[in-house]
């Protein structure tokens, strides 16, 4: 058996509602809501077009009619709506209720709001078509913005780099650097003072105070691991000084200029 709404297309049903309008049976709905002026027969079509737009949202919930069945059904159900609000403000301006201002907001068959874009409403497999859930599909929020005391939270010492010869890596690479630009500098100046003539002396001068005990081996040991991680010497620690340094012999005829004038003072005193 063909179902209702086959049933109501046929050529049967179709003539037989034109001759019900043709012998007043079923009274035409104007085009114009403007047109009629009884207010029962406004509050009448306005039933009417709430029952047809029922009818129709039942049958765009069927997604197997296709797209363009659809997109059809759709656009009925919109032309539909708008010719009620037509007839709700005429009724309005007759003394009737003001449907629009207290009436509910429009739900689907799932109980959400009938979501639209600019007025135009989508029902049923309609929200479903290619292009229409894009136009509904909300941006994810914005991560909340941290504020100055969460952001100063977890700054230590560590983000001003105080703790960064900690780590074991960062010193032995500067070591490792330090050594081939003290051996770059070294080598340059050796070749420019072979350029020049002049003799490198390599001797080192005697100690003016020699140690002994404890510490001189300590300072043997040290000198005997240098000479074994550098054997020409061009790495070991030299102590920079910024203001001139004595040296032994500077020291002995200072000493000896003092001793000279410390005699005359006596001889002088003593003659006289």
């Amino acid at each position: 058996m063909a179902r209702n709404a086959e049933k109501a297309m046929t050529t049967l049903a179709r003539w037989r509602a034109a001759k019900e309008v043709e012998s007043g049976e079923k009274e035409r709905r104007p085009y114009l809501a403007s047109e009629c002026h009884d207010l029962p027969r406004c509050e009448k079509f306005r039933l009417e077009i709430i029952r047809d737009v029922s009818k129709k949202v039942a049958q765009i919930q069927n997604a197997g009619l296709g797209e363009f069945r659809i997109r059809d059904l759709n656009d009925e159900i919109n032309k539909l709506l708008r010719e009620k609000r037509h007839w709700e403000n005429q009724i309005s301006a007759l003394g009737g209720p003001h449907y629009r201002r207290y009436g509910p907001k429009m739900f689907d068959a799932e109980g959400r709001e009938v979501p639209g874009n600019r007025g135009y409403k989508y029902f049923g497999a309609a929200k479903d078509l290619p292009g229409v859930r894009e136009l509904f599909e909300q941006d994810p929020p914005p991560p909340p913005r941290k504020s100055r005391a969460e952001l100063m939270k977890d700054i230590d010492a560590e983000y001003y780099g105080y703790r960064d010869d900690e780590d074991g890596v960062l010193i032995p690479l500067e070591e490792r650097i330090e050594r081939a630009a003290i051996q770059k500098a070294v080598q340059e100046w050796r070749e420019k003072m072979a350029r020049d003539g002049r003799i490198i002396d390599d001797e080192e001068e005697d100690e003016i105070y020699p140690l002994s005990g404890p510490a001189r081996e300590a300072i043997e040991d040290a000198k005997a691991r240098a000479a074994v991680e550098d054997p020409h010497g061009l790495l070991a620690p030299k102590f920079t000084a910024h203001v001139p340094v004595p040296t032994q012999q500077d020291v002995q005829e200072a000493l000896l200029r003092q001793r000279k004038k410390e005699l005359l003072e006596k001889y002088a005193g003593g003659a006289n």
